[in-house]
């Protein structure tokens, strides 16, 4: 008989089925989409959305201040907040990305998708949502066309760098200028944006 061995045999490997990540299915089931426990309305566009102000804060610090500041006592109990200068649609993608990390709506290459993304972008930067503002940020330097005048708007109002980036390297071309010039963009970015223009201007000029 051999002597038994010091060492044991190492117990073998097992693997345990590891299921999905469940926490972001779970917030947009059991509290965006049933909106049970929600303890503050917006009104935005003629839509009501019910949300849970402690979800709203932990992700933004601009819905802490006000939720838990300036609009505390307007919003106690489920009271509603009125919200301008932001499209309905574009708010509940922004309310779907608070509660799930996850924006579906910025999935298609459509123009439709193009203009959700630049509406998107404005909503991100007002509530201070840098990972969405990055999010739009590269989906529209990936769709620049003839509309770009108004996305480098966008851009330099909105501190977006890479997407300023993309916009003045398609228009440094004299024949996508000449296209851009010919859009009712164009003139927006002309009184919204002068500084822009003639850095343009400039750069084109220095070629």
């Amino acid at each position: 008989m051999k002597e038994p061995s010091a060492v044991a045999d190492p117990p073998a490997v097992v693997d345990v089925a590891m299921p999905l990540p469940e926490l972001n299915r779970d917030m947009e089931a059991a509290l965006l989409q049933s909106e049970e426990g929600a303890d503050v309305t917006f009104e935005v566009g003629g839509e009501s959305f019910a949300a849970h102000r402690c979800v709203l804060a932990a992700r933004s610090s601009v819905f802490r201040a006000e939720l838990f500041g300036a609009m505390k006592e307007s919003t106690a109990g489920g009271g509603k907040a009125r919200v301008d200068g932001v499209e309905a649609r574009a708010y509940r993608a922004l309310l779907h990305f608070i509660f799930t990390d996850a924006v579906p709506e910025l999935d298609g290459k459509d123009q439709e998708t193009s203009s959700m993304a630049q509406h998107l972008l404005v909503a991100a930067d007002r509530y201070n949502l840098e990972r969405l503002k990055l999010i739009c940020e590269d989906k529209l330097c990936k769709r620049i066309d003839v509309s770009s005048a108004v996305t480098l708007a966008l851009a330099e109002q909105h501190r977006c760098p890479s997407l300023k980036k993309a916009c003045m390297d398609f228009l440094y071309s004299p024949g996508n200028l000449k296209a851009v010039e010919a859009t009712d963009g164009f003139e927006h970015l002309a009184t919204s944006c002068p500084v822009i223009l003639r850095e343009l201007i400039a750069k084109l000029v220095a070629l």
